[in-house]
């Protein structure tokens, strides 16, 4: 049984149950948040963008038009309240992943984590997941150019894999040497440098790019800051 009698006769939720219970509730809120967000932020840039991309639609690069027909070749939901539902159900899911590993650190690391816990796990996650990967791989506007997508994805999972190792072994090594190892792992994705399209151009002026970037980073501060302390918060609720 997933449940067990504890003291006063109240049940004692399992590990697995407090978990995946923890994941969902906070994923949910964190996702909801992150597309009002969203919604308030990014969106209207994106807009904006796609209004230059239609306006030329022969401007795109020759090496990257077959890519770039791939891409918009599949169905796509229709704008308004079908795109909205569609950015929930994408967001939610991707919060309760983040969620689940949040809550699998926290049952690692042991003892009751607080409020304030969840803000250091959040923010671990924020540099993990998207300030270190941005530094190579910045969000980008549609119309813009940019290197296969392959070859960013493998690059991204490297450089969020190497940058949670290094913060790990700075955070968690007792000796120097674990120190030293923690900060070559921070800094190899970087030097190795991030996959770049063999033309950089952009339909979008470098004013809106600068603010769709912006408006990303607040996004996905807001969406892990809402994460972390909600994680926190339905961890010692499910307990």
């Amino acid at each position: 049984m997933s449940l067990t009698a504890g003291a006063g006769g109240r049940a004692a939720r399992s590990p697995f149950t407090r978990l995946v219970g923890t994941a969902v509730a906070a994923g949910l809120v964190a996702g909801l948040a992150l597309t009002v967000v969203q919604k308030v932020q990014v969106t209207p840039l994106i807009a904006q963008a796609e209004t230059y991309e239609v306006a030329q639609p022969d401007a795109h690069p020759h090496e990257h038009a077959d890519e770039h027909e791939h891409e918009h070749a599949g169905w796509k939901p229709e704008n308004g309240t079908e795109r909205t539902l569609y950015t929930v159900l994408a967001n939610s899911t991707m919060g309760i992943g983040f969620g689940l590993l949040l809550c699998a650190a926290m049952l690692v690391r042991g003892g009751r984590p607080t409020w304030r816990d969840g803000l250091v796990w959040s923010a671990a996650g924020y540099v993990v997941f998207f300030v270190a990967p941005s530094l190579g791989l910045p969000p980008e506007l549609p119309g813009t150019a940019a290197a296969p997508v392959s070859e960013r994805q493998l690059w991204w999972s490297l450089t969020a894999l190497a940058t949670a190792g290094g913060i790990a072994l700075l955070t968690f090594g007792r000796k120097w040497t674990f120190a030293l190892a923690g900060l070559m792992l921070l800094a190899a994705p970087q030097l190795a440098g991030a996959p770049q399209p063999l033309v950089h151009t952009s339909m979008a002026p470098p004013e809106l790019a600068h603010a769709f970037i912006f408006a990303s980073a607040l996004a996905n501060a807001a969406f892990w800051l809402v994460l972390g302390s909600c994680t926190a918060f339905f961890f010692k609720k499910f307990e």
